[in-house]
């Protein structure tokens, strides 16, 4: 089979849509249904079938999907021997994070980065929910990405997938609230409060619906910001109170605001590093989850 119909392939199961996957190949969505159209040629099965407007994969076409990772990582791994002959790891590594993340790891890595010559890391700050992983995993060598604890994982057949954090959310309080003083808070209590939460699909927001669920409390959502610097200084200005991850929130003097764990439940979010089957062969790739894990370490320790 032509490997570069098998990547065509690869990228529609990826993507979700021709023209997405076109656009990720530069060329046409003309040029991508050829070559969907001459992979089932060689295979004498149907791989696509109509959904909708579009199409979606076949069991053989997600059969050949799988097998077709297999191949593509062996040819990685094959290349990733060569670079074991060099005495460091060198080479690019596009990273995609999203952004609270960026905001507690980011600066630290990169100053570890910077130790190593040869090694180079493009960042791009994402705004990601978990579907959309996969497919910032065919652009990005790492993705590092974060979902409801209760959520299901990645797909470990078709990604690596390493653990980085476990990281609990607190209730976010203005100074001077009714439940400042305590030092653990019982959701019932917040059932009359205000919430400042994120957009829908996003772990937080999972994370808020999924206490709504095993409480029966239902918050009152007033506004829905992503970004939790702009959270932060709604909370403290008496907008409403948040969920908010608990080694980002800025609770220094002076900040107007405290934060305080849930009492009688576990709230958290994972923080995972995603990689394609057979990328974590790269030694480049793999130093950067090492230094990753190293200042994950190093802030928990703190």
């Amino acid at each position: 089979m032509d490997l570069g119909r098998l990547r065509t392939l690869r990228e529609f199961a990826d993507r979700g849509s021709v023209t997405a996957a076109a656009r990720a190949l530069h060329c046409t969505p003309s040029a991508v249904s050829q070559q969907l159209r001459a992979l089932q040629g060689e295979v004498g099965l149907p791989l696509t079938e109509p959904a909708g407007r579009g199409l979606r994969l076949t069991d053989a076409g997600r059969a050949l999907v799988a097998r077709a990772d297999e191949v593509l990582a062996a040819l990685d791994r094959a290349e990733s021997e060569l670079d074991t002959y060099r005495s460091a790891p060198r080479g690019r590594v596009r990273i995609a994070i999203f952004q609270s993340a960026g905001l507690m790891l980011l600066p630290g890595l990169l100053t570890r980065v910077a130790g190593y010559d040869g090694l180079q890391v493009d960042v791009r700050d994402v705004d990601m929910t978990p579907p959309e992983v996969p497919g910032l995993v065919a652009d990005y060598d790492v993705v590092v990405a974060h979902r409801d604890e209760h959520a299901p994982e990645f797909d470990h057949d078709r990604l690596d997938v390493v653990p980085l954090l476990r990281e609990p959310l607190d209730v976010a309080l203005p100074v001077g609230h009714r439940l400042a003083a305590k030092r653990r808070v019982d959701l019932a209590e917040l059932a009359d409060e205000r919430w400042i939460g994120v957009d829908h699909g996003f772990p937080v927001d999972d994370v808020l619906r999924s206490l709504t669920v095993r409480t029966g409390v239902r918050p009152v959502v007033v506004q829905r910001i992503n970004d939790f610097r702009i959270t932060e200084r709604l909370v403290a200005a008496g907008h409403g109170i948040a969920l908010v991850p608990r080694y980002t929130i800025d609770t220094r003097r002076g900040s107007g605001l405290v934060s305080r764990p849930l009492a009688g439940i576990r709230a958290a979010r994972l923080v995972e590093a995603v990689c394609r089957t057979g990328a974590l062969q790269r030694p480049a790739v793999a130093k950067v989850i090492d230094e990753l894990r190293a200042e994950v370490a190093q802030l928990t320790a703190s």
